[in-house]
């Protein structure tokens, strides 16, 4: 059950805990430790979780992910604002998974299913294989029936998120792959243009200086790509909408 986020919280927390690929009562602890928000209590005392839980709960698994503790995720939490939409949250999400590796893993379906935080249709696996987000390994091609529950597939750890939250939409596999290599060869680009502007701000300065510089400006420029890129791409949706009306 999906939820606009300018819809009323809908998912149980069964639901959101299936949605997250984590346990129930994992989703109560991180209640009771204030990594999560209440829900909104429903009819008959039931509480209603929406897409804000949903997307902090990725962020939570993202910070896991890099290694940091519970207690160093609890005074990350702390410093965000209280108000931060589902949309705000995933951009945190992307900005510390920009520090992820690479890791392209071998997984069985059953993993893959746990992993995407639902069990995936025949047609959802065709679908990622042709967004190249999951790539049958050994051969086999893991679609037919009867295989798709026993193949070896692998993915990308850092995309599958991004690829099961585009299944949810009405893109084609085929635009899904052109808007991907618009994006690496706009975001190469542009990370090809500030190295050089760098490199040319350092070139007499000591190897040991630019080491330092280039840990400082790496949070820094992600933080501006992501934020001048969702400016840019707001602006150019506002425009097609007016044209559109």
């Amino acid at each position: 059950m999906t939820t606009p986020e300018t819809e009323k919280p809908a998912l149980t927390i069964d639901e959101l805990a299936a949605r997250a690929g984590v346990t129930v009562r994992t989703v109560r602890f991180y209640g009771t430790k204030g990594l999560l928000p209440p829900p909104l209590i429903g009819p008959r005392r039931v509480g209603r979780y929406g897409r804000e839980h949903l997307a902090r709960l990725a962020l939570i698994e993202e910070l896991q992910r890099q290694g940091m503790t519970l207690a160093a995720i609890e005074r990350y939490l702390r410093q965000l604002p209280p108000d931060l939409t589902a949309h705000d949250l995933a951009l945190h999400r992307a900005v510390v998974a920009s520090w992820a590796p690479e890791t392209v893993e071998s997984v069985t379906r059953e993993q893959l299913d746990r992993r995407a935080g639902r069990p995936l249709s025949d047609e959802d696996m065709a679908r990622l294989v042709a967004m190249d987000i999951v790539t049958p390994d050994g051969g086999r091609d893991g679609g037919g029936e009867g295989e798709g529950s026993g193949g070896v597939y692998r993915v990308d750890a850092g995309l599958l998120r991004i690829g099961v939250e585009l299944l949810a939409t009405p893109l084609s596999p085929e635009t899904v792959l052109a808007a991907r290599t618009a994006l690496l060869a706009h975001s190469r680009a542009a990370a090809r243009d500030l190295s050089r502007l760098l490199r040319d701000a350092v070139t007499e300065r000591d190897a040991r200086d630019v080491r330092s510089l280039s840990a400082h400006m790496h949070p820094i420029v992600v933080q501006a790509l992501l934020t001048t890129f969702q400016r840019s791409l707001r602006q150019e949706l506002r425009e097609w909408l007016d044209e559109a009306e």
